[in-house]
């Protein structure tokens, strides 16, 4: 794991660029805190920061062939790069480390940009050739990875985090306004976009080539929904259980490829558990765990982990934030990020990664299921609402109107709120049921709640095209579940990985995904709805494949997904520090929110007359993201509200803690999980 960035002219480089090199390496050293590279030519720079996992010795980047004709930065892993060195070895290349690196550089020598079709793995990387004058970028098939990049006259810039790219000086930090709708909605922006204008992502299984000033980007992969697999069809129930497990113990067995110790992130959600499992039965020692927990019992996920762990014989460790932590922290993350954060859950995850920091180098995690599998409760409530939809378009108009403007109004308050969200009151479109039915902020809300230079860009097509592209993409064999699948792959995973990425890269840990190894997603993609998702059971393969490794309590219980009491807070002093930051003069000035309908939306929040927790975070991290960013202040600092009973100071990460507390919260020790005592931080 490790941060990369570059510059590439089609002309030459100048002078100053070298210096520029550098400074775009260095602001992402978290990513790479152990070495620093950088190679320069008459027409390209690539600097690298690295975080050795592998050929701890050796393996410095940018790394080059034999003659030094084609040069690489490289930021992932390719786990099968030692069944792809005999091949190679036999080729005729000659190799100077153990580093999977090299591996890449000889198979683009031999298979040029085909080569990433032969790649195991997670992976980001770059590719100067020299002789041609040519650069080939290159991301994952499912964009665990990130890679930016950017047009600077006949220049083209890219780097791992969009801050590298800033750093440069040749770029200037504009805010894509436009996107703001689709921001709102979903949370992330799921195309080439980003919130920098003319700052785009490589997407996901694709490559691109400058060559003589010109860009062109390819599609090599992508999750094979709607094509029939003969051999997966034929398969039993059982057969495909037995499978599935193969699949994913093979998937867990290649990522423990590493010279550094390895832990796991563990929930105690179906997912992490499973992972943790199977992954304590291939080593030789106790497994390190690592779980996050709110001090309010009811976002409290340990004693699920707990179970987990002792049942697996782990040695647990496991952090408890508060408030204070959570918002003295949250400016900090921002910054991280590059974009507004989309999900509360973020800053938990940075805290866990700081602890597991403190003990290892490398830590799987479960993401990736969810997606994979029908996870979550929307799959079959969407569903059903379809399905009924279907039939509900047979009554005569009249009647659908008259229903959903006279008596759904007039049921009592829950029925009501329900009713609105399902066939009786919406139209039966993906961007009415699927899409803006489950939107962190609606757009009807969102028209009431921005200036009104932009209320007027809050439209489904705005919000919603590139999902329902992707929605209308998978060809006519695919079921409507397939559908949402392959939708929420491309675009709300996608963000759950780059959160991934920024939280656990903040604290200088590389995470792995076993989940979605490229054969297992193959396999899981192929397989009938009825083998992910019976009735309102979601995952039932996964449930089937681990149920002999896991407490019964932890195949059958309900899903949390990480819930942050983010809304609770709201409610109390946090919630004038949000009206603070909010309603203060510069956000008026800005332009972007109604400051009105910003303010009765907090007022009905904290009265609890209304839900506006998910539409405050929102705005409160878009405001964040404009100061640190378009305004060029970097990390701000949220004001404590005087209803807080300790006081906020700040650790050397930046992180914000209560006075008293370690760097990292405070570690708590619990009997019973592997070892018979772990040692606990003093806290004064």
């Amino acid at each position: 794991m490790c941060g990369i960035a570059g510059i590439v002219a089609a002309d030459a480089l100048r002078d100053d660029e070298r210096a520029r090199l550098v400074r775009m390496r260095d602001i992402i050293t978290h990513r790479g805190p152990d070495e620093a590279g950088l190679h320069v030519d008459e027409r390209a720079g690539l600097a690298h920061r690295r975080l050795s996992i592998v050929d701890l010795a050796a393996g410095q980047q940018p790394l080059s062939n034999e003659d030094g004709s084609v040069w690489i930065v490289f930021n992932g892993e390719i786990y099968n790069q030692a069944d792809l060195r005999p091949a190679l070895e036999a080729a005729g290349h000659a190799y100077r480390t153990r580093c999977d690196t090299e591996t890449i550089v000889h198979a683009y020598e031999e298979w040029g940009d085909g080569c990433v079709e032969r790649f195991r793995g997670m992976f980001a990387f770059a590719i100067w050739d020299a002789p041609r004058r040519r650069l080939l970028l290159a991301r994952d098939r499912m964009g665990i990875k990130p890679l930016y990049w950017t047009l600077a006259g006949n220049r083209l810039l890219f780097a791992s985090e969009i801050k590298a790219i800033l750093e440069s000086g040749l770029v200037r930090a504009e805010a894509n306004e436009r996107a703001i709708p689709e921001l709102l909605s979903t949370r992330y922006l799921s195309g080439t976009e980003t919130m920098f204008r003319g700052i785009h992502r490589l997407m996901p299984g694709h490559v691109l080539v400058f060559e003589r000033g010109t860009v062109t980007t390819r599609c090599w992969w992508d999750v094979p929904v709607g094509h029939e697999n003969p051999d997966v069809a034929r398969l039993s129930d059982r057969d495909a259980v037995d499978t599935f497990r193969r699949k994913l113990e093979e998937a867990v067995r290649t990522r423990l490829m590493a010279d550094v110790p390895l832990g796991m992130f563990l929930s105690g959600g179906l997912d992490s558990s499973a992972i943790a499992a199977l992954m304590a039965g291939m080593i030789d020692r106790p497994l390190q765990t690592f779980s996050v927990a709110f001090k309010q019992r009811a976002f409290s996920e340990l004693d699920y982990a707990r179970q987990v762990a002792t049942a697996i014989k782990a040695d647990a460790h496991e952090v408890v934030i508060d408030d204070a932590d959570f918002f003295g922290a949250l400016p900090k993350l921002v910054w991280h990020e590059d974009e507004p954060i989309a999900h509360p859950s973020s800053v938990p995850l940075y805290f866990v990664s700081e602890l597991a920091r403190q003990h290892v180098k490398v830590v799987l995690t479960g993401e990736g299921s969810d997606e994979l599998l029908a996870g979550y409760g929307k799959y079959p409530r969407a569903l059903v609402n379809w399905r009924a939809g279907a039939l509900w378009q047979v009554a005569p108009e009249p009647v659908r109107a008259f229903v959903a403007d006279t008596i759904v109004p007039r049921l009592p308050a829950r029925a009501a709120r329900y009713a609105r969200r399902s066939f009786l009151a919406m139209p039966r479109t993906p961007e009415s049921m699927f899409f803006d039915n489950f939107a962190s902020v609606g757009l009807r809300r969102q028209a009431a709640l921005l200036d009104p230079r932009l209320a007027l860009q809050a439209t489904a097509e705005r919000a919603y095209a590139p999902s329902r592209a992707y929605f209308d993409l998978p060809n006519g064999h695919s079921t409507t579940l397939d559908r949402l699948l392959y939708t929420d792959l491309k675009t709300y995973l996608v963000e759950l990985l780059m959160k991934q990425d920024q939280m656990s890269m903040a604290a200088s840990i590389e995470s792995r995904v076993p989940f979605l190894d490229h054969h297992l997603v193959e396999f899981a993609a192929a397989l009938p709805p009825r083998m992910k998702l019976r009735g309102f059971t979601t995952k039932w393969i996964l449930r089937q494949a681990v149920q002999r490794l896991l407490p019964r309590e932890i195949l059958t219980r309900r899903k949390m997904g990480f819930p942050v009491p983010f809304a609770l807070w709201m409610r109390g002093g946090w919630g004038d520090t949000a009206r603070d930051v909010l309603l203060d003069r510069r956000t008026r000035q800005r332009g972007v929110f109604d400051s009105g309908a910003v303010a009765r939306l907090i007022d009905a929040h904290q009265a609890g007359a209304a839900e506006g927790g998910d539409a405050i975070w929102s705005l409160l991290n878009l405001e964040l993201w404009y100061r640190t960013f378009i305004d060029g202040e970097g990390v701000q600092t949220l004001p404590v509200p005087a209803s807080v009973p300790h006081a906020v100071s700040r650790g050397a990460s930046g992180a914000a803690r209560p006075m008293g507390a370690g760097p990292h919260g405070a570690e708590r020790a619990w009997p019973g999980a592997g070892s018979p005592s772990i040692l606990e931080k003093p806290t004064a």
